[in-house]
C-alpha cells in the first residue's frame, strides 16, 4: 500500500473521534450482551439484539483490519493489539454446541474498554509491572499457609476433620479465616470449645496474613501506580519541552528569515542612494 494511504489510515485510527466511536460501540455491545441474559428482553427484541451484536462485531473486525493495514508490521508488537484481536476473534466462533463456551466468552469484548481508555490502560500496566515485586510476597504467603496448615492439621485434625482433616482442607479453612468470613462463629469458636488455647494459633495467623502480608500487596501495587504516573508525567513533560523547543526553533528560523529580508532591503536602499 502506498505510504500516503497508510498515513491516512494511521491518522484515522489514532484520531480521538475514532477512539471515542469505538468506545461508544463497546458500551452499546456490553448493554446488548447483558440484555441477552434477560428473558423478557429476549422475548421482546431478541432478533434485534442478535442483529445489533453482529453489526457491532463487524465494525470491530473492520477496525482491526484498518489497524493491521495502518500499523503493518508494528501491529503484533503491541500487546494491546493482540488482546483486541483475541477478544474479537472469540466473537467469530461458530454458534454450535461445541463452541458454546466461546460464545459465552463474547462478553470479554467489554474488556476492550481497557485498551481503548488510556486511564484504564495505565492502571493495568501498573498492575502488571507490580507482579515481579509481588512474587516474593506470594512465596512468603504460601510458606506461611503451608506451615500453618501442617500445624492446624496436627492440632485440630482429629477433633475437626471437616475443617482440618488434611492439609488441603486446612488450607481452605485457613483461607476462609484469612478473609474474615464467618471465621469466629463458624470455625474458631467451635474449635476453642474443645481446645481453649486455640486462639494462640489463630490470632497470630490472622495478624500475619490479613493485616501484614496482604498489606504488603497493597503497598507494592500503590508504589507501582505511583511509578506509572511518574513515568507518564515524565513523558508528557518531555513532549511539552520538545514542543517548546520546536516552537522556539521555528521562531528563531522565522526571525532569521525576517532579518535576512531586512538586510536585503537595506542593501537595496543603500544602492539606490548611491
Amino acid at each position: 500500500m502506498p505510504s500516503t494511504a497508510r498515513n491516512r489510515l494511521l491518522a484515522l485510527v489514532e484520531a480521538p473521534r475514532f477512539r471515542h466511536t469505538v468506545t461508544v460501540l463497546i458500551i452499546i455491545n456490553a448493554v446488548t450482551l447483558g440484555l441477552e441474559t434477560w428473558d423478557a428482553a429476549m422475548r421482546a427484541a431478541g432478533p434485534v439484539l442478535y442483529a445489533l451484536d453482529r453489526v457491532i462485531l463487524g465494525v470491530f473486525v473492520a477496525e482491526l483490519a484498518i489497524k493491521m493495514v495502518a500499523y503493518g508490521a508494528r501491529f503484533p508488537r503491541d500487546p494491546w493489539n493482540i488482546f483486541d484481536f483475541t477478544v474479537v476473534a472469540i466473537g467469530l466462533a461458530p454458534a454450535t454446541e461445541g463452541f458454546s463456551v466461546l460464545r459465552a466468552l463474547r462478553i470479554l469484548r467489554v474488556l476492550r474498554l481497557v485498551s481503548v481508555v488510556p486511564s484504564m490502560r495505565r492502571v493495568v500496566q501498573a498492575l502488571l509491572s507490580a507482579i515481579p515485586g509481588m512474587a516474593s510476597i506470594v512465596l512468603l504467603l504460601g510458606l506461611i499457609y503451608y506451615v500453618s496448615a501442617v500445624i492446624a492439621t496436627k492440632l485440630f485434625g482429629a477433633a475437626f476433620p471437616q475443617w482440618f482433616g488434611s492439609i488441603g482442607g486446612s488450607m481452605y479453612s485457613l483461607f476462609q479465616i484469612m478473609t474474615l468470613e464467618s471465621w469466629s462463629m463458624g470455625i474458631v469458636r467451635p474449635v476453642m470449645e474443645t481446645y481453649p488455647y486455640a486462639w494462640a494459633f489463630f490470632v497470630p495467623f490472622i495478624l500475619l496474613t490479613s493485616f501484614a502480608v496482604l498489606n504488603l500487596f497493597i503497598a507494592i501495587i500503590v508504589n507501582a501506580m505511583e511509578s506509572q504516573h511518574r513515568q507518564d508525567f515524565e513523558v508528557l513533560e518531555a513532549e511539552r519541552v520538545q514542543a517548546q523547543e520546536n516552537q522556539a526553533r521555528k521562531l528563531d528560523d522565522e526571525l532569521a528569515e525576517v532579518k535576512g529580508e531586512l538586510r536585503r532591503l537595506r542593501e537595496l536602499l543603500e544602492r539606490k542612494d548611491t
